[in-house]
């Protein structure tokens, strides 16, 4: 009887010396002045393709000796700190996601023992969570990591060009199709295809992607030629694909097949602990693409950020601080905040104006309750810090000056009666 090879820590050493070599000698390749160009290129391949299957051996060990471990100390006895450390300790590639948020850590923890298999994975969050990026997470942690990251939206492609975006197109195959063109599947072949938003792919489009993954073939639009791809699919929703399925307009077997392994990924109102370090690392991110020196937040603009509830995600949050980075000097206060933002502030600060009571309101009104509030708040505070000079609060707020004029004409508000309070 064959002896089963046993997995044991000394393999680990190994594998650590093995990938050493290979990354000095890939090194080596770079810088190569005595080969020639394709001989450097061959042997670059080949030392990419061993490196894949070395580190995929090395992280299906780990996965085999973290099932075997019966006394190893369960992730939920672990401090968040120490599960994160853990991570890292396993060589776990975050592709810049960081945080010790439980859910987070729980969605990072699901996608390490994913990314070694090529099962399907199912992404869900709200707009903004960082669906995509989980995605590179899970494709840079597996064995397809040097394979080509496809990204596509499906919400975005019209139906009648879907066909042609997935699977790609002879020439001649429909009007401007004056070249053969590779399709997205095609396009991730030995590596991922990410397909966003899968909830707003239509009907017809679910039945082709459903046959591309029960056969693993694509046919170019025009073309009767199966082509074979192998491309591992993640998907990503912020909808409810299980209500879609009951509503028939998502196919249950298409929600079946790809939702074989799911992730939830927390909103940023629930990781209120981690804004901070966010807004730090956006701060620096901004002030290197855009050339200028961190930008600097005011104590009252620190405490909006936290109570705020940020229904655009971290997404929201980096595009605040590159909009403040741009448009502010060395500091940034609420000023240069977009109006929309302050009257979700103003309507979480100050009760709603109105003399019907609020469970007789409808939500029409309740709204334009609130913004009317926080219009004139706004206004108020503005045209008193400027000294009634519309075109400084223009600036300041980023907004157009004949709509700040509309909307002082709107509260009935003069500037001329701030500029006579200096």
């Amino acid at each position: 009887m064959m002896r089963p090879f046993q997995l044991n820590r000394s393999n680990t050493m190994v594998y650590g010396s093995v990938l050493e070599k290979i990354e000095i000698l890939r090194s080596q390749l770079r810088w190569a002045d005595q080969l020639d160009r394709s001989d450097i290129s061959k042997l670059f391949r080949q030392c990419n393709e061993l490196r894949g299957e070395v580190i995929g051996l090395s992280r299906m060990e780990r996965l085999c000796e973290g099932s075997e471990n019966v006394d190893a100390k369960p992730a939920s006895h672990l401090s968040t700190s120490q599960r994160r450390q853990a991570l890292v300790e396993r060589d776990f590639v975050f592709e810049g996601i960081f945080g010790e948020n439980p859910r987070l850590l729980e969605a990072l923890e699901i996608v390490e023992k994913a990314a070694p298999t090529e099962l399907p994975v199912m992404i869900q969050g709200e707009s903004g969570t960082g669906k995509e990026l989980m995605a590179k997470v899970l494709h840079g942690n597996s064995s397809r990591s040097d394979g080509p990251f496809i990204s596509l939206n499906c919400g975005a492609i019209p139906e009648n060009l879907l066909e042609a975006e997935l699977f790609g197109h002879k020439k001649g195959a429909f009007t401007g199709a004056s070249t053969d063109r590779k399709g997205k599947f095609e396009s991730a072949n030995n590596g991922t295809i990410f397909l966003d938003e899968i909830g707003d792919l239509p009907l017809s489009g679910q039945v082709k992607l459903l046959r591309v993954l029960q056969s693993q073939e694509i046919q170019r639009v025009g073309s009767d030629e199966p082509i074979s791809v192998n491309a591992r699919v993640i998907a990503a929703t912020n909808k409810n694909l299980l209500a879609m399925v009951h509503a028939c307009t998502f196919r249950e077997d298409l929600y079946y097949r790809l939702s074989i392994i799911e992730v939830m990924l927390p909103p940023l109102r629930e990781r209120c602990d981690e804004i901070p370090l966010l807004i730090d690392f956006f701060c620096a991110e901004a002030a290197e693409k855009l050339q200028r020196m961190p930008l600097k937040l005011t104590p009252e603009l620190h405490r909006f950020f936290l109570q705020y509830t940020f229904p655009g995600n971290v997404r929201e949050l980096r595009n605040l601080i590159f909009r403040m980075s741009c448009l502010a000097a060395d500091t940034a206060d609420l000023s240069h905040l977009p109006i929309g933002i302050m009257q979700g502030k103003t309507a979480a600060e100050e009760p709603i104006s109105s003399s019907a009571p609020i469970d007789k309101q409808t939500l029409t009104e309740a709204k334009k309750a609130a913004i009317d509030t926080a219009e004139r708040h706004f206004l108020d505070r503005g045209l008193k810090e400027t000294g009634g000079r519309v075109v400084e609060l223009a600036q300041r707020s980023g907004m157009n000056r004949s709509y700040l004029q509309t909307m002082m004409k709107k509260h009935g508000l003069s500037a001329a009666d701030f500029r006579r309070m200096q």
